[in-house]
């Protein structure tokens, strides 16, 4: 773990000169209930694809979002942003008590489902990192069926043009 920090700083310190205002895509790190890595691509100037590959009660959960992104408050490197997309995800055997965990998962299981985003964004002017927060709840179809409304995370993201 330690590595991967130094390498992480590695990264952003040499390239702290260039300008990340407009990037094109951003590759970081998700934290919340869950966590994570993320990656951000821009399809044009105010849409976006989004990957997430997350883990929480050991499993993982992978997650692809459309996201719409409009300037907020006139600040400059400041952006609300939206979106709706899907999610998979895998867990094995249950080896603590979750109260929504029921004992015919023991085994563990799959869930597929929808999710939508909602998040304010921001990507400093020098420095290519940009933070966001946002709240991501989520609907499973199939596996556990039920509604999780505590996805909200802060990501970092490694900024590139």
């Amino acid at each position: 773990m330690k590595k991967l920090i130094v390498i992480v700083i590695f990264i952003f310190g040499a390239n702290f000169i260039i300008m990340a205002q407009d990037y094109r895509t951003g590759i970081g790190l998700r934290v919340g209930l869950d966590w994570g890595f993320s990656v951000k691509h821009f399809l044009n100037e105010n849409q976006a694809i989004e990957g997430i590959i997350g883990s929480r009660w050991k499993g993982f959960i992978i997650t692809g979002l459309y996201e719409f992104e409009t300037p907020a408050f006139n600040i400059s490197g400041l952006t609300w942003y939206y979106g709706v997309g899907a999610h998979l995800g895998f867990w094995k055997e249950n080896n603590y008590d979750i109260y929504w965990w029921e004992s015919d998962h023991t085994g563990g299981y799959t869930v597929l489902g929808a999710d939508a985003i909602i998040g304010l964004e921001y990507t400093f002017e020098k420095v290519p990192i940009n933070f966001s927060i946002d709240w991501k709840p989520a609907i499973n179809f199939a596996g556990y069926v039920g509604f999780w409304a505590d996805m909200g995370a802060v990501t970092v993201r490694y900024a590139i043009k």
